[in-house]
């Protein structure tokens, strides 16, 4: 795999862990390794969505989900394949869009969030029936009942 997402991964895991505060700061130098809004999609998007996860402050939260989208939109397959990512491009987008709709029912806006879920939804049927493709579709049940 990709020694770059292996970084990301491992960085995600600290923050998981509970140690947000030094996650966060691991992943800024890493945002600036990797040339931040500039550097290779695949690294920018799985970076800010994992950075996202470990902010204090939902706005912040909000805008590392939104870059995770906008360099999902530049990702391609053969880029997907060639750093060992099993999971097709069509595959990011259920998660990126529940993070966002997420944001969106935190700060109150309901509409957006319902948005959101809508474009997770078309989405779902590109996950496998594994443990990732559950846990997306658990936490897409969960925010549905929340915002509908």
């Amino acid at each position: 795999m990709d020694s770059v997402l292996v970084g990301i991964a491992e960085i995600a895991q600290s923050g998981q862990r509970g140690d947000k505060a030094v996650a966060r700061e691991r992943f800024e130098r890493l945002w600036e390794e990797i040339g931040g809004e500039e550097g290779d999609p695949l690294h920018r998007c799985t970076l800010a969505h994992a950075m996202a996860d470990v902010q204090e402050d939902v706005r912040v939260e909000l805008m590392w989900d939104q870059r995770a989208l906008a360099a999902a939109d530049l990702v391609t397959g053969e880029r997907m394949a060639e750093a060992g990512v099993a999971l097709p491009v069509a595959g990011l987008y259920p998660s990126l869009h529940l993070n966002l709709g997420e944001c969106y029912r935190r700060l109150g806006d309901h509409e957006q969030a319902r948005e959101h879920l809508r474009l997770a939804r078309e989405g779902l049927d590109a996950l496998a029936d594994d443990d990732y493709g559950r846990l997306i579709r658990d936490g897409f049940a969960r925010l549905e009942a929340l915002v509908e």
